[in-house]
């Protein structure tokens, strides 16, 4: 069993800056690339950062300069740092991770609950 817990959404006023946090736990051997998602009522689930094992990024266009992902190997974490907030980007912050299980050593993907994020303008 491996699960992925994020924390640290709620509410901030625009231009303000936020961080998330999500940790993976249970019978890891290994993690590949983390990233986080984000899904707006009414829109698709998007990527907004991807972390790879080695340490590369990507980001949304949406989001460079301005969101930076970021993950601690030993802790099995990534984070995600939020600044210069804007109300567009109110929405579900989902964590993901693609993780060797130590019974399966397949990569799989898996996904954490989610934690809301609103921005006020």
């Amino acid at each position: 069993q491996v699960q992925l817990v994020e924390s640290g959404g709620g509410l901030v006023q625009a231009g303000g800056s936020l961080g998330l946090s999500c940790a993976a736990s249970g019978i890891i051997f290994s993690i590949n690339a983390m990233g986080w998602y984000r899904q707006a009522p009414g829109k698709q689930r998007e990527l907004v950062a991807r972390i790879t094992g080695g340490g590369g990024t990507d980001y949304a266009d949406s989001v460079k300069g301005r969101f930076t992902i970021s993950r601690d190997n030993a802790k099995n974490t990534v984070y995600l740092q939020m600044n210069s907030l804007k109300p567009e980007d109110t929405a579900v912050y989902y964590c993901n991770a693609d993780i060797i299980t130590t019974f399966s050593m397949r990569d799989m993907p898996y996904w954490g609950k989610g934690t809301l994020v609103t921005v006020s303008s």
